[in-house]
């Protein structure tokens, strides 16, 4: 019996995915189950698996595109599974009949660049013109350089370098695609502006100091800078619910809970997985979800569903050594988080000037639905909370926050 497969609805409102990489090759025998090709839809890559056992034929290249319902591959399920767990090579009956000899061509000049020195009219031509000798092809004897060949000679446009210069062209994946329109959507499509602030982070350096061994042994999870910056935004937006709002079409929706949408880059491009309802969530729980989801995203498993939704981004520029950035939308939010790297400056304490770790933060935000009180607003009150991390985060319990 044949078996057509066909390629699965990923989720709501896509039609079609492309083709990533096939994991079996036509001819083998796969196992029910077994994950045979890696498609990239226009939110994430999922596997493929086999709906039955037996002799796979491809139907599809690596780098098409397919409808959603589209037949991929055929499966024969009445096919025995070969010894040995591969399929038999499909040899065809080879008849070895003699090849006639083809005949000689004749000899060819073959041109070569010079190797004897330009005659000296060539090479007062040559001069002039500013070439190199070793630039042009000699068509004189022994590859000499005549001065037909000099007057002939145009001259390059740039400084000869010597080194290499291909050139590479690679189709977009169609998740790399989906984010290039993604983004130039919301450059063309919000009033985005960027309001920026720095955050000392003198408190939380020191809280991780003191308890990330305790929190290590006690959750086996590291205590990062994530987890205080997704407390202190949770409660930023429920201080400030507008920057917690979206737009559809002349209306504003409003959201009582906060899905924290988080950019990671993976093998596949930048992905935004989704942690629900993060407000509810301990520094464990949001280091344990953040832990789930960049690994899922690293492995290529991350669902649609996972990539779905999100009221609000926080993206992590930071890790990459990025000083200060302005991030863009991810549409239909009004609103996205930048981090930055943590950079020891000179900052005024109580009149004094001291050394201290300092981080750039900066909050892109859709002015349509947001203003410019609530954008600096609820920027400083992400301030305030990752100053005073023990009283506005940890309500002056340190070990109960932490869990230890």
């Amino acid at each position: 019996m044949i078996l057509e497969m066909k390629v699965p609805s990923p989720g709501e409102s896509i039609t079609e995915v492309e083709i990533a990489t096939w994991l079996v090759q036509d001819g083998d025998y796969v196992e029910k189950d077994q994950a045979i090709a890696e498609v990239d839809s226009d939110k994430a890559t999922l596997e493929l698996p086999a709906e039955a056992s037996g002799i796979i034929t491809l139907k599809a290249e690596e780098g098409d595109a397919v409808a959603v319902g589209q037949v991929v591959c055929l499966i024969d399920t009445s096919a025995a599974k070969p010894e040995g767990g591969a399929a038999p090579a499909k040899e065809e009956a080879k008849v070895e009949t003699p090849k006639a000899e083809a005949p000689k061509a004749a000899p060819v000049a073959e041109k070569t660049y010079a190797t004897q020195a330009p005659s000296p009219a060539a090479r007062k031509i040559l001069d002039e013109k500013n070439i190199e000798p070793t630039a042009i092809v000699g068509t004189g004897k022994g590859g000499r350089i005549t001065k037909d060949d000099a007057v002939n000679a145009v001259p390059s446009m740039g400084t000869p370098t010597g080194g290499n210069r291909g050139t590479e062209r690679t189709k977009l994946s169609m998740l790399r695609r989906k984010v290039a329109e993604r983004l130039v959507s919301a450059k063309n499509e919000t009033a985005m502006l960027t309001t920026f602030n720095e955050v000392d982070m003198t408190a939380i350096y020191a809280l991780r100091d003191q308890y990330k061994e305790e929190f290590k042994a006690k959750h086996g999870l590291g205590l990062g800078f994530m987890s205080f910056f997704t407390k202190a935004v949770t409660r930023a937006l429920q201080l400030y619910p507008d920057v917690n709002s979206m737009i559809d079409g002349q209306e504003k929706i409003s959201y009582d809970f906060c899905d924290i949408s988080v950019a990671v880059s993976g093998p596949k491009g930048l992905m935004v997985p989704v942690m629900r309802n993060a407000e509810t969530l301990s520094f464990r729980g949001v280091e344990a979800e953040i832990k789930r989801l960049a690994i899922r995203a690293r492995d290529g498993q991350i669902t649609v569903d996972e990539m779905t939704g999100g009221t609000f981004t926080i993206s992590n520029g930071g890790v990459f050594g990025s000083m200060l950035s302005t991030p863009i939308i991810n549409p239909p939010q009004s609103g996205i988080l930048g981090m930055h790297n943590v950079v020891e400056r000179a900052i005024v304490k109580n009149g004094q000037i001291v050394i201290a770790p300092v981080m750039y933060v900066a909050l892109s935000y859709d002015h349509r639905i947001i203003d410019g009180r609530e954008s600096v607003g609820f920027l400083v009150a992400v301030k305030e909370a990752l100053e005073n991390p023990t009283e506005l985060l940890m309500g002056g319990n340190v070990k109960k926050a932490l869990e230890l």
